[in-house]
């Protein structure tokens, strides 16, 4: 589906990622490493919202590489903000709506704030703007990129902010808008629930690939070797 070749971002003379190639076509992937080693910036050049420094990136065989973020969320990519944005004036079901192309009933717009654990009638005409947590804007954000359906969706530590809402439930959520929309999900996390549910594993370490893999051939090292990572293994 997704094919990056080369990739290389830098800032003045500092090199955040170093030619990265990889092929993302399974149902879950994982990105983690330790922090700095370019894991967002990877996700932000996907989605479109900076520029690789050199390097190409195809969608299903078409190159997308000079295509804009609105460009990019046109042909089927989601992103999730790791801290989502606020719009002020704009209620939660006016935002679903927008996001799921089609004028939502009440019913299905409620839908989908069910499913990521809010109370549908305290939450549906709210606006998207100050009032809100960062939990509870992540958790619509999540709910906003579901109504989408779109080919490839992309999160940004998806967890974040989310300590009152069980890891359990979110990985509910991807694994139904898997079923719903049969697009890959691309998740950045240290999260060990998170990763455990990955086909594939990508571990960045100083802008370059380290290690990629299963689940079975990752995670042992990651939780038992790099001291690096801060990954959080739960009980």
């Amino acid at each position: 589906m997704l094919k990056l070749e080369n990739i290389t971002y830098k800032v003045e003379d500092k090199v955040i990622l170093d030619n990265i190639s990889l092929n993302i076509d399974e149902r879950f992937i994982a990105i983690t490493g330790p922090n700095g080693s370019g894991k967002s910036t990877l996700a932000k050049i996907i989605a479109g919202i900076i520029p690789a420094t050199s390097g190409k990136i195809y969608l299903e065989g078409e190159d997308i590489t000079d295509l804009s973020i609105t460009e990019r969320a046109n042909k089927g990519i989601s992103f999730a903000f790791q801290q989502p944005v606020r719009f002020k004036g704009i209620t939660v079901m006016d935002l679903i709506s927008l996001a799921s192309g089609k004028k939502l009933s009440m019913s299905e717009a409620c839908e989908y704030l069910s499913e990521v654990g809010l109370c549908a009638r305290d939450y549906i005409k709210r606006e998207v703007d100050g009032s809100l947590s960062g939990g509870e804007l992540k958790r619509i954000e999540i709910a906003m990129i579901n109504a989408r359906g779109t080919k490839l969706s992309v999160f940004d530590e998806p967890e974040a902010g989310i300590d009152l809402w069980s890891f359990q439930n979110l990985i509910k959520v991807f694994e139904k808008m898997y079923e719903k929309n049969r697009g890959s999900i691309l998740i950045i996390s240290h999260q060990e629930r998170i990763l455990d549910i990955a086909d594939k594993i990508i571990v960045l370490k100083a802008g370059k690939i380290d290690k990629i893999g299963t689940k079975d051939e990752i995670m042992p090292a990651l939780l038992g070797v790099d001291k690096g990572c801060r990954y959080v293994k739960e009980d």
